[in-house]
């Protein structure tokens, strides 16, 4: 310690001594002095203290929900059904065929059919009354049908590929069948048949996208949009050549047909 301070302390406590001299004179032997509280010190009181333990803790806000992400799936497609082809359809003006024929002969039989016959086109009778396969090949098939495996004309269903009469029953040419081929396509999305049963050269070619030899194909096994097509005879062509090995060809083509859809 410094003399400076030594010294300074020496007079302090002269100092004490002699007030503590002249309160002793005075008759006081005690002091009381009070005790002072520092504000660093002194403890809070008890109302500060549960205020404090009170106050309420601010929630923390919550994240917006992040939007929901978009979805990228197709609905499912509607299938289409016969009507709506046929409304399609319409009054069609889309190749030439349209100018001469009376009716649109489009399809009839089950809208469900395992069978399905296809043929190239209608014939007058058929454009007549509006109806696939009316005339005489149509008796002929209507017979091979309920006779020959049993079946009610009803329960299966017949179309053509071209809906309108070809003049003189001739063979629809390439423009014609493109004009069709959506409807006949439409057709058979809509029926969903197990077996398809082309009638005859033109169909079986025009089904197939080749020249065919329908004595030589009949009876063998091909597919069309990955449905089973059995080729057979036309009822037409059995009814010029009206034997016992043609309408025995037609009746196995036919049995074959049945099996295949039932298994």
């Amino acid at each position: 310690m410094s003399n400076d301070l030594h010294a300074e302390a020496r007079a302090i406590a002269a100092s004490l001594r002699e007030v503590v001299a002249e309160l002793a004179d005075e008759g006081v032997d005690a002091l009381d002095i009070p005790q002072i509280e520092t504000a660093a010190t002194a403890p809070p009181s008890a109302p500060e203290v549960q205020t404090r333990q009170q106050q309420p803790v601010a929630p923390t806000p919550a994240s917006p929900a992040a939007p929901a992400a978009p979805t990228t799936e197709t609905p499912p497609s509607v299938p289409r059904t016969l009507d709506a082809v046929r409304e399609e359809l319409g009054d069609c003006r889309r190749c030439g065929l349209c100018e001469g024929r009376r009716e649109i002969v489009f399809g009839s039989g089950n809208p469900n059919a395992d069978l399905m016959f296809i043929g190239e086109g209608p014939g007058e009778q058929e454009d007549i009354q509006g109806l696939p396969f009316v005339g005489r090949a149509g008796e002929l098939l209507t017979q091979m049908i309920e006779k020959g495996i049993q079946i009610p004309r009803d329960d299966v269903y017949i179309c053509n590929i071209v809906k309108c009469r070809p003049p003189k029953n001739r063979n629809p040419l390439p423009d014609e069948v493109s004009a069709c081929k959506p409807f006949l396509d439409g057709q058979i999305d809509a029926v969903k048949p197990k077996v398809i049963i082309s009638l005859g050269k033109p169909a079986a070619g025009l089904l197939l996208g080749r020249e065919v030899a329908i004595t030589r194909m009949r009876g063998t096994w091909h597919t069309y949009r990955g449905i089973p097509l059995m080729p057979t005879l036309h009822p037409a062509f059995v009814l010029r050549q009206y034997t016992p090995e043609n309408r025995r060809s037609v009746w196995e083509d036919l049995k074959a047909a049945v099996e295949k859809s039932r298994s």
